[in-house]
């Protein structure tokens, strides 16, 4: 049994997700993986079915109905994650935009460092480590980031990385059921929780690297929720 699990949420992911999945558990520390996988028509969740074989009691999958956004995906695996009594829970995407290698900083940042949270930050001290985004894409991530932190006062410098890790007494006390948002908005959301509960968010430095392969799911409506979430958030407090 590990006390770390990578949640990798799935949809269309058949170039990487056995790549990615062979990455994780070829590092030194022993991750189990949960692939969250919303239906993928090009086969995702068969690729996965047939590595439980070779994998056996570290790998697991989960199947859900439809395309129902990240963040509900996310909220479907911390649930399981919980219940199955992790004590870490990392998030991560298929694509190797996230480096497996760098899973064990973030969980390190918690297990030795005291973090009852860790962001893999990628505008740490305002350096920028992205590979491979075109301008547009970058200035829109970066200035967001800093937009959210005018907004909110939150005390991070990546508000929108999806590279966390989450000590599961985090995920328990923030109320996973009345998390708003789904998109983009989700990262913000979940962060903002956490630090208005007091939790001591650490950021560690990773390079983010843009997918070679496959589709990216952005989209105008993503950025949209978040740009007029956060202002939500502020206002509301996101009560507890």
């Amino acid at each position: 049994m590990s006390d770390a699990l990578v949640i990798i949420p799935t949809y269309n992911e058949k170039e990487n997700i056995e790549v990615i999945i062979k990455a994780t558990f070829s590092q030194k520390k022993k991750f189990h993986i949960l692939v969250v996988d919303d239906n993928s028509p090009d086969g995702t969740a068969k690729l996965v079915e047939k590595l439980i074989l070779e994998f056996p009691n570290r790998l697991f999958l989960e199947k859900r109905l439809g395309k129902h956004g990240l963040g509900t995906a996310y909220i479907h695996g911390f649930k399981w994650a919980i219940a199955k009594k992790y004590d870490y829970i990392i998030e991560m995407d298929a694509d190797f935009s996230h480096n497996p290698k760098d899973l064990i900083r973030l969980y390190n940042a918690c297990k030795k460092e005291g973090g009852a949270v860790s962001v893999g930050s990628r505008y740490v001290n305002n350096k920028v480590n992205v590979v491979n985004w075109d301008i547009k894409r970058l200035l829109l991530s970066y200035f967001a980031s800093k937009y959210v932190r005018l907004i909110t006062s939150i005390p991070l410098f990546d508000t929108t990385a999806g590279f966390v890790c989450w000590k599961r007494e985090v995920l328990e006390t923030i109320q996973l059921d009345k998390i708003k948002f789904i998109g983009y908005a989700f990262q913000i959301e979940m962060k903002f929780k956490a630090w208005k509960h007091g939790f001591d968010i650490r950021e560690v430095s990773v390079v983010f690297t843009d997918r070679a392969l496959g589709t990216s799911k952005m989209s105008g409506n993503i950025v949209s929720e978040a740009l007029f979430g956060v202002i939500k958030m502020r206002l509301k407090g996101l009560p507890r």
